[in-house]
């Protein structure tokens, strides 16, 4: 055993805030037109926002409107073109959107099967959250012996007295043990944050977003993008599959990989491996097609996924 430490950022992070502008175009795309083609990508900071990407759809989207709904008073910038003729050829037929590996992963550490430090760092950003609604980061290491060793807690417009007393308070109705180390707003409390003190990107927080720094990924960013690109639908059948492995052999630990070349439909890697040993996965349609029709990933349902984290917030793909 070894230590193990996770972070997450809260949704007025500005990564995240670029996360939520791009996943909240692609819903209003999808809202209007189930078969749109997005992948929309955000910069922004310091009063500016800027959206560019590839767009092929029937519907008409005030892109602006949504930005300065999450991001509030901004300049915004557009650039969005339609989706490459190329690339659209491989889609039209059934392929998948891009190549790329994709990882799936599912433990019983955690009712939300995901790994421990992951559910407290991410369960702590969210109660500091609703009393402090700001940009913030918790960051949480648990000590070989399963006792936390220490909590980071940085958060925006809150005192370091009234933060560490809120940080205390979810220890406590946790019930965490250990001799615990604290660094609350260790570079001093702070009052200037989200698009004002830092610019955020689209799929900059890819292990936030993931199962923590404890599991590999793919590296597809899944934020703005429909789900013809499999970097995203197939990492969700990836996670569906870890979960049903992990119910069904009654295991600790289920990773799953999956592979695919742009253009092709079937994977080219389909493996799981079940408490250290590998076989190949059946049973499932993992063509885009099928996984798209399989867990219904038309539907506008995105923005709620670039808060906090694609898995264990009890979407589909973690039942």
């Amino acid at each position: 055993m070894f230590y193990r430490t996770a972070e997450s950022v809260s949704p007025r992070h500005p990564d995240k805030l670029c996360d939520q502008i791009s996943d909240a175009i692609l819903d209003a795309y999808l809202a209007a037109d189930p078969n749109a083609r997005v992948a929309a990508e955000t910069c922004g900071g310091h009063g500016v926002v800027f959206v560019t990407g590839e767009i092929t759809s029937t519907a008409d989207v005030d892109i602006p409107a949504i930005v300065r709904r999450i991001a509030g008073d901004v300049e915004v910038h557009t650039k969005v073109v339609k989706q490459s003729p190329e690339i659209a050829a491989g889609v039209d037929t059934g392929g998948a959107g891009d190549q790329g590996i994709m990882i799936g992963y599912a433990c019983d550490e955690t009712p939300e099967m995901l790994p421990r430090e992951v559910v407290l760092a991410r369960r702590l950003n969210q109660f500091i959250f609703e009393a402090y609604p700001y940009d913030g980061k918790t960051q949480v290491t648990i000590a070989p012996d399963g006792s936390i060793d220490s909590i980071v807690a940085s958060f925006q417009n809150v005192s370091h007295d009234d933060l560490e007393a809120k940080v205390r308070e979810f220890i406590v109705a946790n019930n965490l043990t250990g001799n615990l180390e604290l660094h609350i707003n260790p570079a001093g409390d702070w009052n200037q944050g989200g698009f004002d003190a830092d610019t955020g990107l689209t799929g900059r927080k890819l292990i936030v977003d993931n199962y923590g720094p404890r599991v590999a990924i793919g590296g597809g960013c899944y934020s703005g993008k429909d789900a013809t690109k499999v970097d995203r639908s197939a990492a969700y059948m990836a996670r569906r599959i870890a979960v049903d492995y992990l119910r069904k052999r009654q295991a600790h630990e289920v990773l799953v990989r999956l592979a695919y070349a742009i253009g092709y439909a079937e994977p080219l890697e389909k493996t799981v491996v079940v408490d250290g040993v590998a076989k190949e996965i059946t049973g499932y349609d993992l063509t885009p097609n099928g996984i798209i029709k399989f867990l219904d990933l038309k539907r506008p349902i995105y923005e709620a996924t670039a808060r906090y984290g694609h898995y264990g917030e009890g979407f589909d793909w973690d039942k």
